[in-house]
């Protein structure tokens, strides 16, 4: 029998929606600036998760404080304008601010981060008054207080307001991690802690044992500047706990599919695969197909599709059994 000989693949592209119908909706509303169908569709989402997840879509869109102004005269008592123009100024703050060290951003990007910020924090503010009991905003307050320098105290309390109301908010989690680490002030024991805390306790349905993959990539990426962040990954404990974090969330009987499940499986890809763990890449890939999220492939570069392929096929090239993927 000829051995098995896989075709090639295109790159995959990275899908914002995540393969989701109603994401592409909004998204579409989003971008025809039709802020009254993008106030009906989110008035309906009662999961937080869900919420956090289709605010942070729509705060990538472009143009946001353009025309948001009309929704929130439109919608005086609604939190869900002021959410949205909130979580849109934090992303508009980094637009300006870039994603190169401090040292190698300009006076005037900060200038421009700062002030967007700023804005944030005020939209942000006046959504919690408008709407007391819902985490979304505290979660998008977490991440404005990391790039306005507030600290970890100030995070943690934010943290603790989020997750209040419930309980294991993925953005609040997600949140909270960044500020813990050592490039946004925290440290890596900080970071690590959180990660392996989290993961004991958090549910396996909601994939936050992840967070120890994060931490290990965040390790990866400090280590790379200055020596081979690979071997840290390679070293027997990093894997031990990779695979831990595997059985505590993708890999574990509870685990079911949900809304932005992609992002679990492709950051335990990335790690298993820099770690030299072919066959858990392997097998995640399998389940991914050509599912792509932007992060974390874009710490490899700027086109994350490709680094993405790269990996997929050197991690099925690598596997231990000889199996086509599904």
């Amino acid at each position: 029998m000829a051995p098995f000989r896989r075709q090639s693949r295109p790159i995959p592209a990275v899908d914002p929606t995540l393969g989701d119908p109603a994401a592409a909706r909004l998204l579409a509303d989003m971008e025809r600036r039709d802020w009254r169908a993008v106030h009906e569709f989110l008035r309906v989402v009662d999961d937080p998760d869900a919420l956090s997840f289709y605010v942070g879509l729509a705060s990538r869109a472009k143009g946001v404080q353009a025309w948001a102004g009309e929704w929130a005269d439109a919608e005086p008592r609604s939190h869900l304008p002021m959410l949205v123009r909130g979580a849109h100024a934090i992303d508009w703050a980094w637009l300006a601010r870039g994603n190169k060290w401090a040292k190698n951003t300009s006076t005037a990007q900060f200038r421009i981060f700062e002030r967007r910020l700023r804005f944030a924090h005020e939209y942000l503010v006046e959504a919690i008054a408008r709407n007391p009991h819902d985490p979304t905003a505290w979660a998008e307050l977490i991440v404005c207080g990391v790039g306005m320098g507030l600290g970890v105290q100030e995070a943690q309390r934010r943290f603790g307001e989020a997750v209040a109301r419930h309980r294991w908010h993925l953005g609040a989690h997600s949140g909270l991690f960044m500020q813990l680490c050592l490039k946004w002030g925290g440290s890596d024991e900080l970071m690590h802690r959180f990660a392996l805390e989290t993961a004991a306790t958090a549910p396996p349905e909601t994939g936050l044992a992840g967070l120890i993959a994060d931490a290990h990539l965040e390790r990866w990426l400090y280590l790379t500047r200055d020596e081979d962040g690979r071997a840290h990954l390679r070293r027997p404990d990093t894997r031990a706990e990779l695979h831990a974090a595997a059985d505590r969330s993708v890999r574990h009987p509870a685990y079911r599919p949900r809304l932005g499940w992609q992002v679990d499986h492709n950051r335990l890809a990335m790690a298993f695969w820099l770690a030299e763990e072919y066959d858990a890449a392997a097998e995640l890939f399998d389940v991914l197909g050509d599912q792509v999220t932007a992060w974390p492939w874009r710490y490899l570069g700027s086109t994350p599709g490709e680094t993405f392929a790269r990996a997929r096929d050197e991690s099925y090239r690598r596997r231990t059994a000889a199996v086509s993927p599904r």
